[in-house]
């Protein structure tokens, strides 16, 4: 039951009416509903594994508690919670990749080992729960939230549905506060949801699956085609995942919206940047910061000592991190590696943490910003050929040949259509974030006073969503991450 379904749709529509017409009077009942749509939400993802999803949801609700109330015992929770929280990540997400990488480093030694792999399953959503519940617990241990007494709020903090299966990753004290007062329709919050709802929308199916109908026919042939349609994948593929989860966390904030929830920001025109580091202040800005705080910082003082060469471990470490977060490919890790080495530049330079907005009080970017946007952009979408790779031996071909002769020569592409679509929209969606780039989503146009221009925008971007949407539909794609 994906956000671009007409299975969601349905099960919105019943649980919106329910949830504002029927229980809207009790604020508890109104919780369990809140509760039993997530429960039903991911039991529709992927039903083997709501057991689990209420298991950990148990223990770290214990283990909250304990960590607030026990002084002796508090540590030995918090550790509990994190080999709990971690090692359920490294058992699903990472343990056949473990195996299999002795294994294929014991083979190169000549060393038959013969380990064997082991058939898991991966949960879905998993990375983004087992975070949530993580920050919950170390938060307490630090003070900077209190343990919640209410199961029902902690469970739904945990199992929210419109963020369970890609974020944004929220922290308790963001969001649990807001489960524990009555909540009121916001018909302003609520029209600014239904705008991002379509906003959205209209970059995932417009934008992102007609780009993927071209990326995957590239990727997956990338052996036979000239080093031009390579380019053209590369950079659409950067545009694909931009558009894809970006479009996804617009819904998903939409949806809290109409709920009457304010969760935590996930993109701010990241394409805008002029550097790496404000790429990643603008990237995935939940799970950035969460690996600020809990990951970098407390490794940045684990290495003050060592001053620039300290702090320059700490990026590269913190973003490794950031690609094997993404999943079990080396793939994943050399990415990371990657964007981490460089940070390293602006942290002997002493700019890492000084930021200038773009084009600030003018219509138009100058000479240097536009070169550093360039610059950025350009990294970004080369890093992105070995996200987008299956293996890293795939990821260098992929670069010999696009880097080869035959990168001046006639792009072979056979999605002639989707490719056309694809371009006229990311150009039309890339005016407009420009244009509303200090807006918190490209669709908040109440600055347009014309009611009827603001629906003719509207329907127009409604038609493109019924009319241009690609003929296969994709799932999104940070569901497998």
């Amino acid at each position: 039951m994906i956000f671009n379904s007409l299975s969601f749709l349905l099960f919105f529509t019943g649980f919106f009416f329910l949830y504002w017409f029927v229980f809207n009077r009790n604020l508890k009942l109104q919780n369990i509903l809140l509760l039993v749509g997530s429960y039903i939400f991911y039991a529709v993802a992927d039903w083997r594994f709501l057991a689990l999803l209420v298991g950990i949801s148990v223990i770290n609700f214990i283990l909250g508690i304990g960590i607030e109330r026990s002084q002796r015992y508090r540590k030995i929770l918090l550790w509990a919670g994190m080999v709990q929280g971690i090692g359920g990540l490294i058992f699903f997400k990472y343990f056949n990749f473990f195996i299999s990488s002795f294994d294929s480093l014991f083979a190169g030694l000549n060393l038959n080992i013969d380990l064997h792999l082991l058939n898991i399953l991966i949960p879905v959503g998993i990375s983004f729960f087992t975070f949530r519940t993580l920050s919950y617990l170390q938060d307490i241990y630090k003070g900077k939230t209190k343990a919640t007494a209410n199961w029902i709020n902690f469970f739904t903090y945990v199992a929210f549905f419109p963020c369970i299966l890609s974020g944004p990753i929220d922290k308790a004290k963001i969001f649990i506060p807001q489960l524990e007062k009555p909540r009121l329709f916001d018909y302003n919050l609520a029209s600014d949801g239904l705008r991002q709802i379509l906003c959205g929308l209209f970059k995932k199916m417009v934008i992102a699956d007609n780009c993927s109908m071209v990326t995957n026919e590239i990727f997956g042939n990338y052996q036979n085609l000239p080093g031009s349609s390579l380019l053209i994948a590369a950079f659409l593929y950067s545009i694909q995942i931009y558009a894809d989860f970006s479009g996804y966390s617009d819904i998903a904030i939409g949806v809290s919206k109409l709920l009457g929830f304010k969760i935590t920001r996930n993109f701010d025109y990241p394409y805008f940047s002029q550097n790496i580091a404000e790429f990643w202040r603008k990237w995935h800005i939940s799970l950035t910061s969460w690996l600020t705080e809990y990951v970098f910082s407390p490794l940045n003082i684990a290495f003050r000592d060592w001053g620039k060469v300290g702090v320059s471990l700490a990026i590269v470490i913190n973003f490794t991190i950031v690609g094997i977060w993404h999943g079990a490919n080396w793939t994943y890790v050399l990415f990371g590696f990657i964007h981490g080495c460089f940070f390293i530049p602006l942290i002997i330079k002493d700019t890492i943490n000084k930021k200038k907005k773009i084009a600030k009080g003018r219509p138009f970017p100058s000479l240097s910003e536009l070169n550093n946007v360039a610059l950025t952009c350009g990294f970004v979408m080369l890093t992105f050929i070995i996200f987008r790779s299956d293996n890293i031996s795939d990821a260098f071909h992929y670069y010999k040949i696009m880097f080869s002769g035959s990168l001046f020569s006639n792009p072979v592409v056979l999605h002639q259509d989707e490719l056309l679509i694809s371009i006229v929209f990311l150009l039309l969606m890339f005016i407009v974030e420009w244009v509303q780039r200090e807006r918190e989503h490209a669709l908040q146009i109440d600055a347009i006073k014309s009611p009827l221009l603001r629906l003719t925008i509207y329907f127009g971007m409604i038609a493109c969503v019924i009319l241009m949407s690609a003929t296969t539909a994709n799932q999104f794609i940070y569901f497998k991450f």
